[in-house]
């Protein structure tokens, strides 16, 4: 898609240090005041801690611009939004917050004006209030935008190019929730800024105060770790918004993310890749380790997939690899070529597993054992690799295929419950995709939804694991519990 005003992206601009990095600066900072006082002194200093009000920054769902010069065409997968008032062009954003446990005191709209000079304008634009909430990023056009029906927020005055601008929009953020905003000029001198596909340091951010308090306390010798959290969901992108809702649950997410198969539909093609994941669950492209389905595959050699995550998704094109997290061994395996008993792909596990030093393990790959989904039985042909999982006391299997999420009990591979070596799988289809119906009910089946989209997060201790379903903003639906290593 071409950008506002005929101008191509030149460069990046820069991003405010990061609450981690503030912390880790305030720390230092008082570690080397404290080496001059007495030891008594040092101690009390490092135990004391630090109280500061909460600041959460939240990154869009959804934005677009709209052009009435150009009254059909959608901009939902620009790199730029453009304000302008000849021709009159509008921002659309929408924002969900989550995760706030007080008060909100402060939230501001930051919005980076690209790196090339059109970006230069005498008026940056005007916040506004928007009601719908249900506008499309990539179906909004200026026949059939929302209404800018709200109050009036702030305005901008005169902005460069590649600099950060704050609008204040406290009165719009009331707590958790979704939230649109729009943003318009009435100067003929329009301005551009950086959409959020530009990518994660220019993208537009939501930064919400509240008055609840942080704490920080410097860490001491030999402070254990927090516990790895592995996250995500398969059956992901499409050209529905979905993904939208589950990307932004990552967002505010830290840890390894997975992926169960079906990256992105219909035929896991590169272009599909760009257009739809990569916006989206591409945000988090760096921190994730994806296997793939059987819609990637619609691609000769799945080679959209491959192409896409390269060195993320293991050695080029053999579909299955492994790494560690604290005391955990992961494994993700490939559903889509042969997993009959003494195939290369079994065979490898079986290897692997025997060398894995970790006293627990996880593997997760795209069509389930067991599910009791209507639209996909359950794979026997998966039946070799559960016998090696289950061979080696392997915990938990994840998988996708059918677009709902649903857990069983701890079985083994006849599908028998077995409370004491069983293997607890999960069907986490609902990452993004169109729901899909339950059937019969298979045995051992303990959890089942299949109208909230969301993603499956586990926190992986020493020798056992917490799972939490983490559902999309708006819904309730929830289930979570703990399991032990075998």
């Amino acid at each position: 898609m071409g950008f506002p005003n005929g101008h191509n992206r030149t460069g990046k601009g820069f991003d405010m240090p990061s609450r981690r990095a503030r912390r880790t600066t305030r720390v230092a900072v008082a570690a080397a005041g404290a080496l001059s006082v007495t030891a008594a002194v040092l101690v009390a200093v490092a135990s004391a801690p630090e109280a500061a009000a909460a600041a959460t920054t939240f990154t869009p769902v959804a934005d677009t611009y709209v052009d009435n010069s150009a009254t059909g065409t959608n901009y939902g997968t620009s790199g730029q939004l453009g304000v302008d008032n000849s021709p009159v062009k509008r921002i659309f954003l929408r924002f969900t917050v989550s995760g706030l446990s007080a008060s909100v005191t402060n939230a501001k709209l930051r919005l980076h004006t690209d790196d090339v000079s059109g970006s230069n304008s005498p008026a940056g634009g005007t916040a506004r209030v928007l009601s719908d909430n249900t506008w499309s990023e990539t179906g909004t056009t200026w026949s059939n935008q929302p209404a800018v029906d709200g109050a009036t927020l702030t305005s901008l005055g005169a902005v460069n190019r590649n600099a950060w601008y704050e609008l204040d929009v406290t009165s719009a953020i009331t707590g958790n929730g979704t939230f649109s905003l729009a943003v318009t000029s009435t100067n003929s001198d329009g301005a551009d800024y950086d959409s959020r596909e530009s990518g994660s340091t220019t993208a537009p951010q939501l930064v919400v105060t509240t008055n609840a308090t942080t704490t920080t306390t410097p860490p001491t010798t030999n402070q254990p770790s927090a516990d790895p959290v592995l996250v995500g969901a398969g059956d992901i992108s499409d050209s529905g918004s979905g993904d939208t809702a589950t990307a932004a649950l990552l967002d505010n997410i830290p840890g390894t993310v997975f992926t169960a198969g079906d990256n992105v539909y219909d035929n896991g093609t590169a272009s599909e890749f760009n257009t739809y994941y990569n916006p989206t669950w591409g945000r988090h492209k760096a921190r994730t380790k994806p296997s793939p389905g059987n819609h990637d595959y619609n691609t000769s050699n799945a080679s959209g997939y491959f192409g896409y995550f390269g060195s993320l998704a293991g050695p080029a094109n053999r579909g299955y690899y492994s790494y560690d997290l604290g005391n955990w061994h992961i494994v993700s395996l490939d559903s889509e070529i042969t997993k009959s008993a003494g195939s290369p792909q079994e065979q490898w596990l079986r290897a692997d597993l025997a060398a894995s030093t970790k006293p627990c393990t996880l593997a997760y790959w795209h069509k389930p054992r067991w599910t009791s989904g209507s639209n996909h039985a359950p794979d026997t042909t998966a039946t070799p690799l559960v016998q090696a999982l289950y061979d080696y006391n392997a915990e938990v299997i994840v998988t996708g295929h059918n677009h709902q999420y649903e857990r069983f009990a701890p079985m083994n591979p006849s599908g028998t419950a077995d409370s004491a070596r069983g293997l607890r799988e999960f069907v986490a289809g609902m990452g993004g995709a169109g729901f899909y119906g339950f059937g019969t009910i298979q045995p051992n089946s303990e959890a089942r939804n299949n109208n909230t989209h969301g993603v499956l997060k586990f926190t992986l201790h020493a020798n056992s694991y917490d799972w939490q379903f983490v559902p999309e903003a708006g819904k309730t639906y929830a289930d979570s519990g703990t399991g032990n290593c075998h």
